[in-house]
């Protein structure tokens, strides 16, 4: 049984998207793999949606607090008898587990091998950046540049994600993208009502609240097309930098836009159940482009069809069969695509199911196999012996 020791900066209970590293753990533990996920939190052991997460206590100062917590979870790396075979880290973590690299060197042990997991990019807009952010991107880009000597390999999301990061080709272990457990949206999908022709059509936005989402455009274009005749109602659910700016629009809106916060993963396919038609409105930029968001397959497994920018990371996934595209991230673009679920709304239970049984292709298990098969080529690669084929293969 091979180990893996996977880390994540944040708290997982928090995390909205936590279902990445919660599930695929889940997974991967189903496989064979002996999975050790450290997050950040008060010291011990707690289970988070079913899945054993070790917390690792991280003070809340910029930078001292990772500096801090990454020394706290060193020890981890080369613990006696079976020190983990892997150590999957984010661009968060490479400058910090440097000294692990260090050590390995100077005792010539094998492993652990440290794999940088790729998973998004850093790239906020211009003109709202703040210090953090400033300084945050200058890290980011050093890990990118940096990536190929400090880690023994590297995943991505995404290929685009992977050629945008510019990760050489023989460093690239594999890709993976965001999955989806199809049956803890059943309750999404059965408790759903859909509109009568004089009933509002409920549009939903889950994920997170910032500025280059491209959120108060699309609320414009709801209230635009309101003004027109059309019925829609949007609901947003998330936190961010946005969130202060889009309490603005709700309050303008007269009802039609409101804002819910965040909630807790658990109670998500209860809040979709009150949806018909899930939104990304996500404009034609490279971080977007190069992404795999969780959100789009979670609106699919609740059964409902999705509004989305004509983009590479829907493009890819989803076709018209359960989408009502947007060319552009303009106003005018999210209205014209506002009136095509108008004029469709009958088609929308039909479109639902439809968008279900598509959920069913992207889960994380299937995820999880694509991760299972890139850790298998970059062992092999480094000479480090793998377990034995998973037993979901058997």
């Amino acid at each position: 049984m091979s180990r893996l020791l996977w880390i994540y900066t944040g708290n997982l209970a928090r995390a909205m998207d936590g279902a990445t590293w919660i599930e695929t753990t889940r997974e991967l533990s189903a496989m064979g793999w002996q999975v050790e996920l450290v997050d950040a939190g008060p010291a011990g052991l707690s289970e988070v949606r079913g899945v054993q997460v070790r917390h690792v206590p991280r003070p809340e100062l910029y930078l001292v607090g990772q500096a801090l917590f990454h020394a706290r979870l060193m020890p981890l790396l080369f613990e006696r008898g079976t020190p983990p075979e892997i150590v999957i880290f984010h661009q968060m973590s490479a400058l910090w587990l440097l000294p692990a690299r260090l050590l390995r060197l100077i005792t010539g042990r094998r492993r652990p091998l440290l794999v940088l997991d790729l998973r998004t990019l850093h790239m906020p807009p211009e003109g709202r950046q703040t210090v953090r952010d400033r300084i945050r991107g200058t890290y980011y880009r050093f890990v990118e540049r940096v990536g190929a000597l400090l880690a023994d390999g590297q995943l991505a999301i995404t290929q685009r994600l992977a050629d945008a990061a510019r990760v050489p080709a023989g460093q690239l272990w594999g890709t993976w993208p965001s999955g989806v457990r199809p049956d803890g949206f059943e309750a999404a999908r059965d408790g759903r009502r859909w509109p009568a022709p004089d009933e509002p059509v409920q549009l939903i936005y889950i994920g997170s609240l910032m500025h280059e989402r491209n959120l108060d455009t699309l609320c414009l274009a709801v209230q635009a097309a309101n003004t027109r005749g059309l019925r829609f109602e949007l609901t947003l659910v998330g936190d961010g930098t946005a969130r202060s700016e889009l309490e603005s629009l709700a309050a303008e809106s007269g009802g039609t836009v409101r804002l819910l916060g965040q909630v807790p993963h658990e109670d998500v396919p209860a809040v979709l159940a009150d949806a018909h038609v899930g939104v990304l409105p996500f404009p034609d930029e490279v971080k977007f482009r190069v992404s795999s968001p969780i959100k789009l397959f979670e609106y699919l497994a609740s059964g409902m069809p999705v509004l989305a920018t004509s983009i590479a990371c829907h493009t890819d996934v989803v076709d018209d069969s359960v989408t009502f595209w947007a060319h552009g991230s303009d106003t005018e673009a999210l209205e014209r695509a506002l009136e095509e679920v108008w004029r469709r709304r009958e088609e929308l239970p039909t479109m639902g199911s439809i968008a279900a049984r598509t959920s069913t292709r992207f889960t994380w298990k299937a995820a999880a196999t694509r991760l299972d098969q890139a850790l298998r080529t970059g062992m092999a690669r480094h000479g480090v012996a793998a377990l034995a084929e998973p037993i979901a293969r058997r």
